[in-house]
């Protein structure tokens, strides 16, 4: 039962912090857009870069791809708490039961990992040169995201036997 509990809590930790995340994306749009903007525009990588070719200067698609963003950690949240509160409402459940259970946080946990690692990591990363920039440059964080996302789905993924 306690390890059933830590991961319920794990899931439901995640889903806080994926919602403060989308939370603090909608509600200061601008200041979290310029990032966006930035990176898209790839204003602010090395000068002599030869992959300035690949910029989106668009204001439109500039403001889809934050949308697109958002959404994505929104589904990510709401899954997220879906799956805590399906795991918590077989926590005594036999042990089958509750690894059906884990499906939608399972889903969560990989759509953040999709978004953190292809999204921010690769696209951002390496198609617009994000890792060149001093100011708008988010791989840490992406990558601290991606590592705690994918321990997550490693401990969610351990079975363990029915409750006592």
């Amino acid at each position: 039962m306690p390890l059933r509990l830590s991961k319920v809590l794990l899931v439901a930790g995640l889903a806080l912090l994926v919602t403060l995340v989308a939370f603090g994306n909608i509600t200061d749009y601008g200041t979290n857009f310029a990032f966006v903007r930035h990176v898209l525009a790839m204003d602010t990588i090395f000068p002599d870069a030869r992959i300035r070719y690949r910029a989106i200067t668009s204001v439109p698609l500039q403001h889809a791809a934050y949308v697109l963003i958002i959404a994505m950690q929104v589904a990510t949240a709401a899954l997220a708490w879906a799956g805590a509160w399906r795991m918590w409402l077989r926590r005594r459940a036999p042990a089958a039961l509750f690894q059906r259970a884990k499906g939608l946080a399972v889903a969560a946990l990989s759509l953040g990992v999709l978004l953190w690692l292809v999204g921010f990591m690769a696209i951002g990363g390496e198609w617009f040169g994000m890792w060149m920039s001093a100011q708008w440059n988010g791989i840490e964080t992406s990558f601290r995201l991606v590592a705690i996302l994918l321990g997550a789905l490693v401990y969610l993924g351990q079975r363990e036997a029915d409750p006592e």
